[in-house]
């Protein structure tokens, strides 16, 4: 029988002992970067929206820019918050 060291099987810990280092700052990061994102369309649509010269690609660029905000503040704590420790 011919045996070979590269086939040595490596020591598997067991279920739930292998920890990955927690991740505060996307949860935190992410709901300020969408407020963020949120507060500039905001401001930007009180600022330019009643202005008759503001183009419409700025308006709906502004209008994105708040849609994308409160996306991405909401799912970002549950994403790094709930789902990715659920994938441990």
């Amino acid at each position: 029988m011919l045996t070979s060291t590269y086939h040595r099987r490596l020591p598997i810990p067991p279920y739930g002992t292998v920890r990955i280092a927690r991740l505060p700052a996307p949860r935190q990061g992410g709901l300020l970067f969408g407020l963020l994102l949120f507060a500039v369309g905001l401001l930007g649509q009180l600022a330019l929206g009643g202005s008759p010269t503001t183009p419409a690609w700025e308006l709906t660029l502004l209008l994105d820019l708040e849609a994308i905000g409160l996306l991405v503040a909401f799912f970002s704590p549950f994403v790094f918050g709930v789902f990715l420790p659920l994938t441990e």
